[in-house]
């Protein structure tokens, strides 16, 4: 880390000084909190157990339900503990693995929405080629690549933001430590660690949303051009709720990192709660649960337990 840093902990001021809404917030953040772990856990042991799911599209899914259930992680339990705790302090050094860790998870999403928004232009466009593009082989390729450029962007963005002096104000108007809300408190001159974090986010964040806007634009004029009306309603019911969940990923994601620092206010909180706490859970509802070959997955599964509980109820009345 470049510069000297004197503060030796930060205090995070969380999302409202109110007592009265401090125990609501907290309970209202748990439950979606477990509905996050329990949506996208189900979705990693599904796929997991389910032979119809063996497909790049789930392979994909299974790392985003990864990223989703440890980017989530890496902030709720911490702002949960805050709402309820007087002591809102956090140390320099958590406060600096916070952030890494979060840009790292996050970073790794926007990768994994575009290889899933090209994978379904594939297999709409290509479809006799989807096997051979997308590939066993290419999958791991595509993730592996993603984690490794994840991991150095994320700790270009570390260094970038705490590698400066703090020598003032240590109160962090934030639930967690973001990049804006930290560089306020950034003694020294940041215009070079703003412009450094910048490029890097144009690349992974407008990057990928230009392969997702690209993919789907393809995909949409593919099915325009099908006969069958009911495959052109389903292709647009799966584009549909994908483009929703991008769109409110990307969207809030611009609008906290893409903006200028002067342009930030109140609104700050309400978007990060939108990209770290409500996406992770509404994942699972959007690329799931809508659709029939998790849903059939979801019914076997259903009789294989129901079957074996019946079986072993059986074995125990006749022992």
């Amino acid at each position: 880390m470049r510069g000297n840093h004197t503060q030796t902990k930060f205090i995070l001021l969380g999302i409202t000084d109110s007592p009265y809404a401090q125990t609501p917030l907290f309970v209202l953040f748990l439950l979606i909190y477990i509905v996050t772990l329990v949506g996208n856990f189900g979705i990693i042991i599904l796929v997991r157990v389910s032979p119809s799911l063996h497909t790049p599209m789930y392979f994909f899914l299974t790392h985003f339900a990864f990223t989703d259930i440890c980017y989530s992680t890496v902030i709720s339990p911490r702002m949960l503990a805050d709402l309820l705790s007087e002591d809102k302090t956090i140390s320099f050094t958590a406060c600096m693995m916070q952030f890494l860790t979060f840009a790292f998870f996050v970073t790794i999403e926007c990768h994994l929405l575009a290889m899933m928004a090209y994978d379904r232009h594939v297999a709409i466009c290509q479809p006799l080629l989807y096997v051979t593009i997308i590939s066993s082989r290419v999958c791991w390729q595509l993730v592996a690549s993603s984690y490794l450029f994840a991991f150095l962007s994320a700790i270009i963005y570390t260094w970038c933001v705490f590698g400066g002096s703090f020598c003032g104000p240590n109160r962090i108007d934030h639930f967690f430590c973001d990049k804006v809300p930290v560089v306020k408190l950034v003694c020294s001159d940041t215009h070079s660690s703003e412009m450094l974090i910048f490029a890097f986010v144009t690349i992974n964040v407008v990057g990928t949303s230009v392969v997702i806007l690209l993919s789907y634009i393809s995909i949409i004029r593919t099915v325009l051009r099908m006969c069958s009306a009911q495959s052109r309603a389903r292709a647009f019911h799966t584009c549909a709720s994908h483009l929703m969940a991008v769109s409110i990923f990307f969207g809030t994601g611009f609008f906290m990192y893409l903006q200028p620092s002067s342009s930030h206010g109140s609104l700050d909180k309400v978007a990060s709660v939108f990209y770290t706490v409500v996406t992770p859970t509404l994942n699972p509802f959007i690329y799931t649960l809508r659709n029939k070959e998790v849903k059939g997955a979801l019914l076997k599964c259903g009789r294989k337990l129901f079957n074996h509980w019946q079986h072993a109820r059986l074995v125990s009345c006749r022992t």
